[in-house]
Formats: C-alpha cells, sequence, structure tokens
C-alpha cells in the first residue's frame, strides 16, 4: 500500500522588511531550521503598490547556498560580480548558486498596473559544494514544460519529473523539485513523491484540502508534510487552489547563518565575513 503523506506543519508568512525597504511576507526562515533542511528561506514579495518593492535588493553577497527567484507579474532585474546581467519577467526564473561567493543585487520593477509579484527560495549547499564556483542561470517562461494531468490539474515544472516531462533546471546537489500546480475547483492532484525527502507547499492562490489529513488551506499558508511516497491535493468545490511544491533531500548537516551567509560552522562565518571586509570574498 502507498503511504499517503500527512500535514506535518501548518503555519502562514508573516509580513516582513527586508532589502533596502522591501514589504514582503516570509514563509519560513530562521526558526524553521533544521525541519526544512536543505531549504532555509521562502519569501513571498507579491505587491501591488510599488512603494512597497522599489528599493528592491541592492548589492549584497551571498556563499553557501543557491537562491531561486520566480515571477509571476513584472520583473527583476539582476546584476553580480561574474559580469551577468539580465532581466526575469513573468514565468521566468533565475536560479544562482553563490557557491565560494558572489555579490549581486536584485531591483523589482512592477508591470504597468504596478503590479510586482514573485517568490524567492533559498536552498543550502552541502559542506563539500559551498566553495565550488558560482554559477547563474536564466531561465524562461519558455524552456519550463507545463503538464495537463486528468482534471485540468496543470503543472509547470521549473525543477524535477511530472510524468514524462522533466523541468529544465538539473545537475542540483540535493536533487530538488519545484512545481507551480493549478488544481480546477473538485479536481484532485496525485504526485508521487520520494521517500526521505523533504516536501512542503505554499499556497499562492484560493483553497484546498492537502494531504491525508485533508488539511484545509489557503492562500499565505505553508504546509510541511511527513514522510511518504504520494501527495494527494483537492481543490473545493467553487474555487481552483494554486501553490508552489517544493522538495528535497536534507543534507543533515550542522548551520551557520547570518544574513545571507550559510555555512557550516562559525569560524566559517567569520572566515567568510573578514573576506568580504578585506575584498578577497570573490575567489
Amino acid at each position: 500500500m502507498v503511504a499517503e503523506r500527512k500535514v506535518q506543519r501548518h503555519t502562514q508568512s508573516q509580513p516582513t522588511l527586508e532589502g533596502a525597504g522591501v514589504y514582503l511576507h516570509r514563509a519560513l526562515g530562521f526558526d524553521e531550521v533544521p525541519i526544512f533542511d536543505p531549504f532555509l528561506l521562502l519569501d513571498d514579495f507579491r505587491a501591488d503598490d510599488p512603494d512597497r518593492y522599489l528599493a528592491g535588493f541592492p548589492w549584497h553577497p551571498h556563499r553557501g547556498i543557491e537562491t531561486i527567484t520566480y515571477v509571476l507579474e513584472g520583473m527583476v532585474e539582476h546584476g553580480d560580480s561574474m559580469g551577468n546581467q539580465g532581466v526575469i519577467g513573468p514565468g521566468d526564473v533565475q536560479w544562482m548558486t553563490a557557491g565560494s561567493g558572489i555579490v549581486h543585487q536584485e531591483m523589482p520593477h512592477g508591470d504597468l498596473e504596478g503590479r510586482m509579484y514573485g517568490f524567492q527560495l533559498w536552498a543550502n549547499l552541502p559542506a563539500t559544494d559551498k566553495m565550488m564556483p558560482p554559477r547563474y542561470r536564466d531561465i524562461k517562461a519558455a524552456q519550463i514544460p507545463e503538464v495537463i494531468m486528468p482534471g485540468g490539474v496543470r503543472v509547470k515544472i521549473i525543477c524535477g519529473r511530472v510524468g514524462d516531462a522533466v523541468g529544465p533546471v538539473r545537475d542540483i546537489v540535493t536533487d530538488p523539485e519545484y512545481l507551480d500546480v493549478t488544481v480546477p475547483s473538485g479536481a484532485t492532484f496525485e504526485h508521487p513523491v520520494m521517500l526521505g525527502h523533504t516536501l512542503f507547499a505554499y499556497l499562492i492562490g484560493g483553497s484546498g484540502l492537502f494531504g491525508a489529513t485533508e488539511t484545509l488551506a489557503k492562500n499565505r499558508d505553508l504546509l510541511l508534510f511527513d514522510d511518504g511516497e504520494l501527495l494527494r491535493v483537492t481543490a473545493k468545490t467553487d474555487q481552483d487552489v494554486r501553490f508552489l511544491l517544493i522538495s528535497g533531500l536534507p543534507l543533515a548537516e550542522p548551520v551557520a547563518w547570518r544574513g545571507p551567509i550559510v555555512m557550516n560552522t562559525r569560524e566559517e562565518l567569520a572566515t567568510a565575513f573578514r573576506e568580504y571586509r578585506e575584498g578577497t570574498f570573490i575567489k
């Protein structure tokens, strides 16, 4: 018999001020380490008012992690110490592996109506890869496959596999899966999940019943699931439900985290910040 995943933790994202003055909702962060291992942070920066996001995220360092930015509306302008420059717009993804160190900026801009909708996820790197060479990838919406499943369920595959369709982001150490799922009213979504992988869902529209517990969740709710081989989600009969579904292999390593840098020990953290002050951070 297939073991169906149950909801283990049910919370809601909280208003937070970040960057140079960006108002956002933090779904998970410092308090959730290590139960979301290998994931460290998920920020929801959906806003209709430009005053809430235009200050952006000016130049700042990262080391030891990957940052994944997914845009639904508006655009984010990026620049970094490797010389990369670009803009991601609706449906695009920026997957940046900071590795040994990168300095970058992310400046959001709204659409013609002033809307800026997006999310940023931080994924930890194992000790053996924390000092790997940095890399940066822009994935355009047209590169992200969308699968239509029974009942009209629509799944955009940023990373991972649904049936025979595979997302464009591959060769990631923690073997992550990142899906954008829309379940029409009354329909059910069933998805096989790797045993032992951390799995969570973040709702970005509507409401639905999640897991074997049939936990009712709504927009900006975060659901962490226990272990199992299958996830089941049913939309309510009067509305669709849309959510980000994210999973990955836990690292089970110590986490030393301060600001934008995540290492395994306090000594490594001190070294990173000293190198940043001295100008030797970029390798």
